[in-house]
């Protein structure tokens, strides 16, 4: 039986990650874990997220026989990745972070990162901004508190509210970039275009779909033949919905 990739996250958003991973690796089996009970993510303690996530990871590791585990949530990597992999040792991570380098590298000079309150706190994201941003551009971090959750809840009132509110805060600021820091956002591209139509939307799925393939390749874990198949997971519900 082939060992299986894990994707975790807090609800729908990872499987924007998912669907990139998929592309690249057509042969490999899948389970995506959708923590809805949890959810959200962004705005739990390091600690509390922490024990959410590792339980997951056990869950995933000793009863769907993971070969690698996929973190498709900014939150969890940013906070939790690090520990992960001291705590498991033998097991391959793969996690996304707010695309702050792909701003950088392609010289936009005023970038806005919109992510979960956690994400922007994260000291992860801050070595982010440290280690790339250039003395000419300039990085704003702004925390969009409960818009995970309202994608999440496909609230299209509160979406635009929170937008609204978001709009107003940057005012007559000039933006030629945003990264999209949590992976839910990529599901509401078209209403954050909406209110920033000058911008270019920068996000990490892509990237994470190629380290994903080039860490099973160096480790030759590669399914080079198989049956295409998808286990997904709903913990609020706690079956599993092949």
């Amino acid at each position: 039986m082939n060992q299986k990739i894990g994707v975790l996250d807090s609800g729908i958003g990872g499987t924007t990650v998912l669907k990139e991973i998929i592309k690249l690796l057509p042969n490999e089996e899948y389970v995506y874990y959708a923590d809805t009970k949890n959810n959200p993510y962004g705005e739990k303690s390091e600690e509390e997220l922490f024990n959410i996530v590792s339980k997951i990871v056990e869950f995933l590791i000793n009863e769907k026989n993971c070969k690698m585990i996929v973190l498709a949530c900014n939150t969890a990597t940013t906070r939790c990745m690090k520990r992960l992999k001291k705590e498991y040792p033998n097991m391959l991570f793969v996690g996304t972070v707010p695309a702050i380098k792909v701003a950088t590298d392609h010289k936009f000079k005023n970038t806005l990162v919109l992510a979960t309150p956690a994400t922007i706190e994260s000291k992860r994201t801050k070595e982010l901004i440290e280690v790339n941003k250039k003395d000419d551009q300039e990085i704003t971090l702004i925390p969009c508190k409960d818009l995970a959750n309202a994608i999440e809840r496909k609230d299209k009132a509160k979406i635009k509210s929170i937008l609204l509110d978001l709009r107003k805060k940057i005012k007559d600021k000039k933006i030629d970039s945003i990264v999209l820091g949590c992976t839910h956002y990529s599901l509401i591209k078209k209403e954050i275009q909406s209110y920033f139509q000058d911008a270019i939307l920068l996000e990490g799925a892509f990237g994470v779909a190629k380290e994903v393939k080039r860490q099973l390749t160096e480790h030759h874990l590669l399914n080079k033949r198989g049956d295409f198949q998808i286990d997904y997971i709903d913990s609020k519900e706690e079956i599993s919905l092949r």
